[in-house]
């Protein structure tokens, strides 16, 4: 056959009864610039000469084994694919030609021709099968010819596609897809997480199938290709060099390149990679096309370093050894291509040999042998077990075409590819390996392979060194071998793994998207659900410490162990144990001024709220309980209650005692101002605040639940809400206001009345504590201890300011626990007029001049003549007195401009004449006739202490009349004495004595009646003070004489009945502020105080008033 340029084909033509085809690659692919000539490269030892040797030494041994095909011999036609599809194709017709002319005449035998022709004998049989090509795109082109003709191809090409039995009918392969050998690949790189890495393959279909194959199954796994390229064995060094500078333009982060390439093109760029000074810059992950081939790594053996490939598990073939090694030129005559190779191999020419090559000048010695540099074909058993496939197939054949017929027989004349087929498809026998041969319904054998690493083993020496293998069970590897010669596993990846906690976060939307990102930490509250999402673990829960998941958080409430619960129990026991201590003492001292002036009933109503407000604290604080979530609501809402309910009832009454004393005439009692009263408000203030807690209760069944105050923090707690919270605190708050109010409106009382003081404090120290405790309870997380200090503070406070200083009174001061400590101020208090009238006339003017300016007509003041005075004796006076307080009711209708007069009973046997200059004027006597000495201190009042019996006999001379005798009654005079006696006693029971009470004059007193109520007594003093405000009673006397004044008192004012007018005085009486104060009796009233006829009077003039004052 002749090429383009008419360079004949040498072919090897061994006769038998059948004829077995072989497409070998005796040559190298022809270069890039000798493609269009179909010109081949230099012959090939490995993949040519042995391959060749091996087929025609397999069918010696097949046609010398008696159970296989006996009596049947089995000859072969071998021709030269180059490597090339062009120059297979052009061979494979060869073959088919060969089949058209087939007759039935006997063989012939053939003969090789010197020009390297083949003389095509008459009757030449046809191939019945192929053994080749060994290129899976030389070998697919192959197939489409061969199926045209039903002929039968096995071989050991890999390509996925031929697997496809719907377009490669008649192709089986004795080696597995390569499929599996990109899934091996895939395992290597995914095994030492190299993420990162660049893609490259051989120009056809060989490496187009792998590396599509290969990219598909590295995505699924989450492999990226930084960069994929391809590139034709016999390319240039410029494509070799533009391939090398764009895979370098991807390191350092892609150091890995998979390399889906057939050998050549491995050569090819380990000599760029020098070229390029990229040694020891990638590492290759090669194919089977690399394998274990030294001609790939001639002379390269630093670029290749390092480098991984894949190979065909087979076994090395012994006898191949034996048989190949003796050959020698002259003893091997069979195959035609021997002789160039020695002469190639060991760079000699044969001289005078047809095939001699003058390229090379030294003559081949004949000492020349093979074992020089041998290495045996990686391949070898495959090309074996494709020949001992197609035997068996036949020998199968025959045995059901011709039954105990030895040769062939009419049935086998000729041979029907497609029942062969069906027999080489249902072959299963033992390899020369040893391995089970058998295909499946692809055609295709199991797949195994061994991993090998080219690595420097010694001084300049490098080897394949066999590291792991790979079958349908997975990779195992011998990592410690690989990286022996390196200090840790070289990185090829996009993105450094991330760490603990962190999840990816793609930066690109190109293919490396699963490859490259950046690395964000989860939350706090989250774990990493995988490597790109983290998950927020749900309430109650917190990532784990290796953040792959959630835990239970554990639950946390207050424990009695805790140093703040310790220090809210240690302070409420400390004041359990303090009010046990209070109220023990209020009970021992009960009948004492000090617990009777208090309101004793209040008193322990508040001691019972601050026991329960300390009582409180172990409920807050105890373990969460349906029980203690009662108590709690019922504690927190009651114990103030109780305590500010009591308070306000207190100091409500003293606020109306206060404004009722401000009255000048006290006609009637205040009402609620009994005991029971009291008690009665103060525990309807309680039910009220307990309904509220009853109806919240209802409205809220409390119950245990979870808060979370925080996401990383779970606590038991009663569900205590806001409406829970604020309805019986807002209550309280009213009554605290309340309590404020009254205290601040009772802070003025008389300094021996402190208990409103110490309300008033209380009240203002409570209220800093409870709006101190509003924004802590609401914003922070403490709000049971903040509950339980704010409620045992308020308690403290209470217990303190309003128990503390009694409590010290009863211990510690003993002498102060009596009565005269806890009453009014000692203010002596004198009523005259008409209430009613003096009441309107004081609407006009709030001076004490308005009250007493006479004006208009004698008609319009004819009932506004009340008047009232006062004087106050000081404390601190050690003079002798006997009464501290004293009032007095003028009942008299006076002509106009008329001095109104009330008459004081002397108590003391002398007195000193004190006379006011103004009193000479009113009375119209000279001031020679009465000496007078002024007042050491004089009052705003002029005040004049007359003789009364001088008076009586000056207005005798003036009028010329006598004056009547008093009446019967008055007469008794002990009667009188006894009974004013009895007031006395009564009002000063326990009370220092007054001071005088006489007025100081020089006048001649009346000696009739002398002697005092009590020994001591003294007189009252000669200053009085009028109130501010007067009102008068309704009733006066008609009395029209302003010298009379006896008259007024003894006649005109007693001619009522005695009871009536008593009745009258009484209601006179001004209220005690104190709870057991009550009014005077009847016989005890100051009305009793009528005077005698014989008793002789002091005489005080109503005049220039000034000033006022008001008192309890």
């Amino acid at each position: 056959v002749s090429a383009q340029n008419n360079e004949r084909r040498v072919l090897a033509h061994i006769p038998g009864d059948i004829i077995i085809g072989a497409l070998f690659s005796v040559h190298h692919q022809p270069p890039a610039d000798k493609v269009h000539e179909r010109k081949c490269g230099a012959v090939r030892e490995q993949y040519g000469i042995q391959r060749v040797e091996a087929m025609m030494h397999t069918l010696d041994r097949i046609n010398a084994d008696p159970t296989i095909l006996p009596n049947i011999t089995l000859g072969c036609e071998i021709r030269d694919s180059c490597w090339h599809s062009a120059v297979a194709l052009e061979q494979s017709i060869e073959f088919i030609r060969d089949t058209l002319v087939s007759n039935e005449e006997e063989e012939s035998q053939g003969r090789c021709t010197a020009e390297g022709g083949s003389l095509l004998m008459p009757g030449k049989k046809p191939i019945v099968g192929l053994i080749g090509p060994g290129s899976s795109s030389v070998a697919i082109q192959v197939q489409n010819l061969l199926q045209l003709f039903n002929i039968p191809q096995i071989y050991s090409a890999t390509s996925m596609d031929l697997s496809d039995k719907s377009l490669y009918k008649y192709f089986m392969r004795v080696v597995p897809s390569d499929m599996q050998q990109a899934r091996a690949m895939v395992d290597i790189v995914k095994r030492y997480n190299w993420s990162y890495v660049s893609a490259i393959h051989t120009e056809g279909n060989y490496g187009e199938s792998g590396m599509e194959a290969f990219k598909d199954m590295a995505a699924k796994e989450g492999i990226c290709i930084a960069h994929s390229d391809k590139i034709y064995s016999n390319a240039g060094e410029r494509s070799f060099d533009k391939l090398l500078q764009k895979l370098r333009g991807h390191l350092p982060k892609a150091r890995v390149v998979a390399c889906f390439c057939e050998g050549m093109t491995v050569r090819g760029i380990l000599m760029a990679m020098r070229r390029q000074r990229l040694v020891g810059e990638f590492v290759l992950v090669g194919s089977d096309g690399w394998a274990d081939r030294y001609d790939v790594t001639d002379g390269y053996q630093k670029e290749a370093e390092g480098g991984i490939t894949i190979k065909l598990k087979s076994a090395y073939v012994t006898w191949f050894d034996h048989y190949y090694l003796k050959l020698t030129p002259d003893s091997n005559v069979r195959n035609p291509w021997f002789p160039e190779f020695w002469q190639h191999r060991f760079q000699c020419r044969l001289r005078g040999h047809p095939q001699e090559n003058t390229v090379y000048n030294r003559t081949c010695t004949w000492r020349e042998s093979l074992r020089h540099q041998y290495a045996q074909d990686t391949k070898m058993g495959f090309v074996i077990n494709a020949i001992y496939s197609m035997a068996h197939g036949l020998h199968s054949m025959q045995e059901a075409l011709c039954p105990g017929f030895k040769g062939l027989c009419e049935a086998m004349r000729p041979i029907d590819g497609r029942k062969l087929l069906e027999f080489l498809m249902k072959t299963n026998f033992t390899g020369v390996s040893g391995e089970t041969i058998h295909f499946d319904q692809n055609g295709d054998s199991p797949g195994r392979y061994e991993i090998m690493n080219f690595k420097l083993i010694g001084e300049d020496e490098y080897a394949y060194i066999h590291v792991g293998s790979w079958d349908q069970g997975g990779l195992q590897m011998n990592d410690q071998e690989i990286w022996s010669n390196s200090s840790e596993v070289i990185q090829s990846v996009c993105s450094e793994p991330c760490q603990k906690g962190q999840i990816k976060v793609w930066t690109t939307l190109t293919h490396t998207v699963l490859c490259c990102w950046t690395c964000t930490p989860c939350k706090e509250n989250e774990f990493v659900f995988d490597e790109y999402t983290c998950r927020a673990c749900l309430l109650g829960s917190w990532p784990t410490h290796e953040l792959t998941g959630c835990e239970p958080i554990p639950v946390q409430y207050v424990r009695w162990g805790d140093p703040e619960p310790i220090a809210a129990v240690v302070f409420a026991c400390l004041g359990l144990l303090a009010t046990l201590f209070v109220t023990s003492v209020f009970i021992k001292f009960w009948d004492t001024p000090v617990v009777k002036s208090s309101s004793r009933e209040l008193c322990y109503i508040i001691l019972a709220g601050i026991c329960l407000g300390y009582l409180c604290t172990f409920s807050l604080i105890a373990k969460p309980h349906i029980v203690y979530c009662y108590l709690q609501r019922l504690g927190i809402g009651l114990s103030p209650a109780m305590s500010y309910s009591a308070l306000v009832t207190k100091t409500n009454r003293i606020a109306r005692i206060l404004a009722g004393s401000k009255k000048k005439i006290c006609t009637k009692k205040p009402r609620f101002m009994s005991a029971c009263a009291q008690l009665v408000i103060a525990f309807l203030l309680i039910l009220l605040q307990l309904g509220i807690i009853v109806a919240l209760l209802i409205i809220e069944p409390p119950q245990v639940i979870y808060d979370y105050p925080s996401i990383r923090e779970v606590h038991l707690i009663c569900n205590l809400t806001t409406l829970g919270v604020v309805a019986p605190l807002g209550y309280n708050g009213l009554l605290i206001l309340s309590c404020t109010f009254y205290a601040f409106k009772t802070r003025n009382v008389p300094a021996n009345f402190n208990e409103a003081k110490y309300i008033a404090f209380t009240m203002y120290t409570t209220c800093i504590i409870w709006l101190a405790f509003v924004p802590i309870y609401f914003g922070s997380n403490y709000k049971i201890i903040t509950m339980c200090f704010s409620v045992s503070l308020s308690a403290t406070v209470a217990l303190c300011c309003m128990f503390v200083p009694k409590v010290y009174i009863m211990l510690a001061k003993p002498e102060k626990n009596v009565r005269s400590a806890f009453t009014t101020s000692t203010v002596v208090r004198m009523h005259v007029g008409d209430a009613k009238k003096a009441a309107k006339a004081g609407k006009s003017s709030s001076s004490m001049a308005n009250l007493f300016r006479r004006s208009g007509s004698a008609q319009d003041n004819i009932s506004s003549n009340g008047k009232s005075v006062t004087w106050s004796q000081n404390e601190r006076s050690y003079r002798p007195n006997l009464w501290k307080r004293m009032s007095f009711h003028i009942k008299k209708k006076e002509p106009v401009e008329a001095n109104q007069t009330a008459i004081i009973k002397p108590f003391s046997k002398e007195g000193d004449a004190h006379v006011d200059v103004g009193v000479e004027e009113q009375y119209e006597e000279p001031a020679a006739a009465r000496p007078f000495t002024r007042s050491a201190s004089p009052s705003p009042l002029s005040t004049i202490s007359q003789n009364a019996a001088k008076r009586r006999g000056s207005q005798g001379q003036v009028g010329g009349e006598e004056e009547p005798a008093p009446p019967s009654y008055m007469q008794h005079q002990g009667t009188i004495m006894d009974q004013i006696s009895s007031v006395v006693n009564r009002f000063t029971a326990n009370i220092s004595e007054l001071n005088t009470m006489m007025l100081p004059g020089g006048v001649v007193a009346s000696p009739t009646f002398t002697p005092p109520l009590s020994p001591g007594a003294g007189r009252p003093p000669s200053t009085v003070t009028t109130y501010a405000e007067v009102a008068a009673v309704t009733n006066f006397c008609d009395n029209r004489s302003a010298g009379k004044i006896y008259e007024h008192l003894a006649g005109t004012c007693v001619s009522n009945r005695r009871p009536k007018v008593l009745e009258e005085l009484v209601a006179l009486t001004p209220p005690s502020p104190f709870r057991d104060s009550s009014l005077s009796s009847e016989c005890s009233s100051p009305a009793s105080m009528s005077p005698s006829s014989e008793a002789e009077y002091d005489q005080l003039l109503l005049k220039h008033f000034s000033q006022s004052s008001s008192s309890l």
